[in-house]
């Protein structure tokens, strides 16, 4: 039978302890490819004063980057669940070498647009099997090595604004090409990664194999894991839409209406990520002790209020009000990701790919939704409204239980 093969770390024993070097490593990786992906939302002012692009070209640049790694992310977590590729990292991640040196020296919006795919597609083989590394690399502790590995990326998020005022800024587009540089150092660690991946793969026995793979049987997925997965996707879709609109788009609202130069939003921009990061971090550990529907309950409402509000304040209680919706919102980041790989357990990859990979998409889909309607009504209006988004997070207390989700998956 063509059966897929679930891959696991060799024996993970409870006692087992967690290989926080591997994590580091595969957390630094993370941290460098996202950060190389954080170089082109950080290049749309630069983009919009010397290329004169509208919101709307400047949307189509952020869809072309995340919608190709949205679409692929799951295709290549599928494939990678039935037959394991761990030097898939270091090619992945040399395809956003190309891209990102092609991005550096594109004369026009169409050779932007092409360069932005390589990098996209570079993150698509990236993410999954990044996820994979994490879950073999955790032990018993999956949360927080999720955590480790989702923060890396997150904290490369956040980078764009750094690299934009120290980097970009003086540089200019060609900047960008300097990343090259970036991406080599990450595409040489990898190779270390692919090596040790490599010599962890085994072919667990029949038996647990068919216990890994409890939550699809013949049939497919039960009616009630689809319903759990439809309502993890749409959580998703709220969360990575605000930050999406706040990410791509904040920075020219700070600088309207607050008379701040480019430097001086970046910082606002920066505030946001950061705490962002600081959040993914947490967010893990945090759902280990108090329950993963829990958290993922209370990053969404929680970040209501400020989220509401931050239109309207002056711009020091506006920054205040963005590390703190930055950080409540990404602690269910890793969370989602874990919930998902529970729900459908033997399916790492394509958990991974599908929760991350939908991420990407959602914010692609965003990044020219919200960008036309900023170009329709005007950006502080759009500003305004996307501030409700996190209101659909109501429909979190709905999911199934951490208890449900166990007993699902260990019915005789």
């Amino acid at each position: 039978m063509n059966q897929p093969v679930v891959i696991k770390a060799k024996a993970p024993k409870a006692s087992e302890s967690t290989l926080y070097k591997i994590l580091i490593i595969i957390g630094l990786c993370h941290l460098l490819n996202d950060a190389i992906q954080a170089v082109v939302p950080a290049m749309f002012p630069i983009l919009e004063e010397t290329m004169g692009l509208s919101f709307t070209q400047l949307g189509i640049i952020a869809f072309s980057l995340n919608m190709v790694s949205s679409v692929m992310q799951p295709v290549v977590g599928m494939v990678t669940d039935k037959k394991p590729m761990p030097y898939a990292l270091p090619i992945g991640l040399t395809f956003t070498l190309f891209g990102i040196l092609g991005l550096g020296f594109a004369p026009n919006f169409a050779m932007i647009v092409l360069s932005v795919l390589f990098i996209g597609l570079g993150s698509a083989v990236f993410h999954p099997e990044g996820s994979r590394v994490a879950f073999m690399a955790a032990g018993g502790r999956r949360g927080l090595a999720q955590s480790i590995y989702q923060v890396g990326g997150n904290t490369g998020q956040a980078l764009a604004p750094v690299i934009t005022a120290l980097i970009l800024v003086p540089l200019g587009q060609i900047g960008a090409s300097w990343f090259t540089i970036v991406a080599a150092v990450a595409v040489i660690l990898l190779v270390y990664i692919a090596n040790w991946y490599k010599q962890r793969l085994i072919t667990p026995p029949k038996v647990a194999r068919k216990k890994s793979m409890s939550g699809v049987g013949k049939e497919g997925l039960s009616k009630e894991v689809k319903k759990a997965l439809s309502l993890i996707l749409l959580l998703i879709f709220a969360r990575t839409w605000y930050s999406s609109g706040i990410t791509n788009f904040y920075t020219f609202f700070a600088i309207k209406e607050y008379a701040l130069s480019i430097k001086e939003s970046q910082v606002f921009l920066f505030a946001f990520l950061l705490s962002g990061a600081v959040g993914t971090f947490f967010g893990g550990p945090l759902a280990d002790r108090f329950g993963k529907k829990n958290i993922i309950s209370f990053s969404m409402l929680a970040t209501v209020p400020f989220s509401i509000l931050i239109p309207y304040v002056p711009p020091t209680l506006a920054f205040i009000f963005l590390i703190l919706t930055g950080f409540i919102l990404m602690t269910s980041f890793s969370v989602t990701v874990v919930y998902a790989q529970e729900l459908v357990p033997g399916k790492i990859g394509t958990m991974s790919g599908l929760t991350v990979g939908l991420a990407f998409g959602m914010g692609a889909i965003g990044s020219v939704g919200l960008g036309y309607i900023a170009d329709l009504i005007g950006l502080q209006s759009m500003i305004t409204w996307l501030g409700v988004l996190p209101l659909l997070g109501l429909i979190a207390f709905v999911l199934p239980t951490d208890q449900k989700v166990w007993e699902w998956n260990n019915k005789k």
